[in-house]
């Protein structure tokens, strides 16, 4: 595959989370009832509805930004991971939650492509941020 191709096809494996991510912030944020009522059967409304709402708004940001898109992808990933979770543990897969999921799956999936993409430069960065912790603190 030509350089040309992989970048788009990057483009495209940030645009497709980032989308999603924004898509669901309306109802979030406006407290749609489905909205509302998932976040009640967690019992973490309106905090988590909120708090959430705000880390999916980053992640999209930073997928979007050619600097911070490996930690946007992290982000994306363990968000999705969380959602995907909340599906196993407390809302199911019956009838819009498992459009839900499947959203998450989608999110999940892509993001998962561009963090192990750009896994170096992950890697990088926690150890930049751990020697300055280091030389601060010696």
């Amino acid at each position: 595959m030509s350089n040309k191709a992989m970048s788009i096809l990057f483009w495209i494996l940030r645009i497709v989370p980032a989308v999603l991510l924004l898509q669901t912030l309306f109802f979030k944020f406006t407290a749609a009832p489905e909205s509302v009522a998932i976040f009640s059967q967690l019992g973490i409304e309106p905090w988590g509805r909120i708090g959430i709402g705000v880390a999916e708004l980053i992640a999209a940001i930073l997928l979007l930004v050619p600097r911070t898109t490996a930690n946007g992808a992290l982000l994306t990933v363990l968000l999705m991971l969380g959602a995907l979770g909340s599906h196993v543990t407390h809302l199911g897969f019956a009838g819009e939650m498992g459009s839900l999921a499947v959203l998450a799956v989608i999110t999940l999936v892509c993001s998962l492509a561009v963090a192990v993409r750009f896994r170096e430069e992950l890697v990088c960065n926690a150890y930049t941020k751990l020697d300055r912790f280091r030389e601060k603190n010696a």
